[in-house]
């Protein structure tokens, strides 16, 4: 028998907390929640299916997760964000291939991810079925990249399991916009840290090639009204990234001058 830990950070999940963690509660032995700040129900809804709970000030994705899978007991690590959740079959795939298996001889599992966005089940717009590395041994991983776009390296064998976990991340426009303006955010402050330049090409051309990308290329127009939407706002997320990084470069420059 093998046990698993879910590890996820949080701040205000109260929305998604409870169905996240109903979707994984009969296959983890501990749930790890570091929060960095929650002001509604999210510790609350955590304690009631005995979780773990830490608090550690918010810096970036990569340090606040691996962070989060340090304070985990367990060699076998679930990650999962506040807006995802298991599907039944994968739940009993994880539970028959990690759980009641001692001699698998994989270190880490891809998933894949179905996206929902306003409520669609995104099938193109270059987000549809994406693989996602979420089960690893402890020992062997390590989240690696920048402050926004981290991602989980295992250093070893990894397989694939066969079904499906659900991603609602963005099931209204106000949600949308409260994760937009931190993302962008940490976007050009990592350009910033990273020492980019800037070029006034990048807010002329990149905006609608993103556009284009999404909705045509990505076949978005299949998704519908939704996939139109998708690509409006994805080329307006790089317009704002690249605006945002201008802003912190300029502030930097008139700083020295004075």
């Amino acid at each position: 028998m093998n046990k698993i830990s879910l590890v996820m950070i949080t701040k205000n999940e109260e929305k998604n907390l409870a169905k996240s963690l109903d979707s994984v509660k009969d296959l983890v032995s501990e749930i790890v929640i570091l929060d960095s700040g929650s002001t509604d129900s999210t510790i609350k809804i955590a304690e009631k299916y005995g979780a773990k709970i830490y608090s550690r000030k918010f810096d970036d994705f990569c340090t606040q997760k691996n962070c989060a899978m340090s304070l985990a007991q367990n060699e076998w690590i679930l990650h999962l964000d506040a807006d995802e959740a298991l599907s039944p079959e994968l739940k009993e795939e994880i539970n028959q291939k990690i759980v009641r298996n001692d001699t698998t001889e994989y270190d880490g599992f891809y998933m894949t991810r179905v996206n929902f966005f306003l409520g669609r089940k995104m099938k193109h717009s270059g987000i549809s079925s994406e693989a996602r590395l979420r089960l690893a041994k402890k020992s062997l991983s390590e989240y690696v990249g920048g402050a926004v776009h981290e991602r989980l390296e295992v250093r070893g064998k990894i397989g694939k399991f066969k079904s499906i976990f659900y991603h609602n991340s963005f099931p209204n426009l106000n949600n949308y916009f409260k994760k937009f303006d931190q993302y962008t955010t940490l976007d050009a402050q990592k350009r910033y840290d990273d020492n980019k330049n800037f070029y006034f090409t990048d807010v002329v051309f990149r905006p609608p090639i993103g556009f284009i990308k999404s909705y045509i290329l990505k076949l978005g127009f299949l998704d519908g009204m939704e996939g139109f939407i998708w690509a409006v706002l994805s080329s307006y997320y790089i317009f704002v990234k690249y605006v945002k990084f201008y802003l912190l470069k300029k502030s930097l420059k008139s700083f020295k001058d004075s």
